[in-house]
């Protein structure tokens, strides 16, 4: 197998992690739009939670992309 080929293998098995980071949001922004229906009036307290949830969601895909990035091209 040629390297080439072999670092976009591996940058594509990598590029899995962005597919994670998509569900984790959705599941993120879903139960707390479930949560504030249910209670509205502590939705505003709930909101710091899902940001912090959110960026550390989106950290580990850009992890992700960067692993990709680095396969294929270092």
């Amino acid at each position: 197998m040629e390297l080439d080929a072999a670092k976009a293998i591996g940058a594509g098995i990598a590029c899995i992690g962005m597919g994670g980071a998509g569900v984790g949001l959705g599941i993120l922004f879903g139960n707390y739009v479930a949560g504030a229906l249910r209670n509205p009036s502590a939705a505003a307290g709930q909101f710091t939670n899902l940001l912090i949830g959110v960026a550390f969601t989106e950290s580990l895909g850009i992890f992700s992309l960067l692993i990709a990035l680095i396969l294929l091209y270092a």
